[in-house]
């Protein structure tokens, strides 16, 4: 079973303690180094633990919320799953898939750092449907529907319209 309040407490405690909700900025503030490299043709990240060191690879092609949005889910999966990422590291494509809880804690913890509860309840109240929340907060419709779910979980009264596609960054390409 996922653990929707924890993640939420630990999400909004990294954004509070430093001040952004930026992750690249999160992940180096917690430790994790951030490697842009060129050698990735369609992998997003990855995320290693190796010898104790701890780093997330990010395709250089990405766009900068493309970017934000891998290194907060890469940096989930150094919250939660830390463990899992030693050896060959935690590659995109075989994460985004959302058909275990892995992926899902990574998503949710992801969703939390980008994006404003306030804001996005706020939308909500006002009658914006996901969409328009998403295109508001300039978020992938995807990672809205996640955090709108978290919400849900969280007990907000939150009517989430479709479940988020669960390989989202399978198809996006950088």
């Amino acid at each position: 079973m996922i653990d929707s309040v924890g993640i939420y407490k630990k999400a909004n405690k990294l954004v509070e303690y430093h001040g952004t909700r930026d992750t690249i900025k999160l992940a180096k503030a917690s430790g994790v180094e951030v490697f842009p490299v060129d050698c990735f043709n369609n992998l997003l990240g990855m995320y290693v633990y190796r010898w104790k060191h701890r780093a997330i690879f990010l395709n250089d092609r990405m766009d900068e919320y493309l970017t934000l949005m891998v290194a907060g889910h890469e940096l989930g999966h150094d919250v939660y799953h830390r463990e899992l990422a030693k050896g060959d590291g935690m590659k995109e494509f075989e994460l985004f898939r959302m058909h275990n809880s892995t992926e899902y804690e990574a998503n949710a913890f992801a969703a939390h750092l980008l994006i404003d509860t306030d804001e996005c309840l706020d939308y909500a109240r006002n009658g914006y449907d996901v969409v328009q929340i998403a295109r508001a907060m300039n978020s992938e419709i995807n990672l809205m529907l996640i955090k709108l779910q978290e919400l849900s979980r969280l007990g907000y009264h939150i009517r989430v319209p479709f479940e988020p596609k669960s390989d989202f960054f399978k198809n996006i390409r950088a």
